[in-house]
């Protein structure tokens, strides 16, 4: 078996992995051809992640013009420590003020240590829902993925 396959990360690992971490890296590409990075929180959503920012941000305007991103999600402080996953996305835009404002909750809910079924406080609410229409959702699905677990070689090269 290859090194490759042996740091690769199963599917359910992969999953686990998404919902341990809490900062993407979207690359786009830019009206110049040239790719654009950003860093942007999510939650895990259908196999992919979700997410959302401004509808007039350059990410936006870059996705809008073609709905593609590679994400990257990494960990680790050493070498024998690197986990990861890459992955190519076929993103979809979310529009609607409802579904926007309920994607802002779920992110911050999230990102304040709730579960994710645990009832929104009405504060965030309003303040989700004053901040949704200036914003889009971005789903991502991933159509190709690339992981790696270096882990996995229990300091072995």
């Amino acid at each position: 078996m290859s090194r490759r396959d042996q740091i690769r990360m199963t599917p359910d690992e992969v999953q686990a992995f998404f919902a341990a971490q809490k900062v993407i890296n979207v690359a786009s590409i830019g009206p110049d051809n040239r790719p654009h990075l950003a860093p942007l929180w999510y939650y895990p959503h259908e196999g992919g992640v979700a997410t959302w920012t401004y509808g007039s941000s350059q990410k936006a305007k870059n996705l809008r013009r073609l709905p593609e991103a590679t994400v990257l999600i990494e960990s680790g402080d050493s070498y024998e420590q690197l986990r990861g996953v890459s992955f190519e996305a076929a993103v979809e835009f979310v529009e609607d003020t409802e579904q926007v404002t309920r994607m802002g909750i779920a992110l911050m809910q999230r990102y304040a240590g709730a579960a994710p079924d645990d009832p929104a406080p009405a504060e965030l609410q309003a303040f989700i829902a004053g901040q949704a229409p200036k914003r889009v959702g971005l789903i991502m699905r991933p159509t190709k993925i690339a992981s790696w677990d270096h882990r996995k070689l229990a300091g072995v090269y």
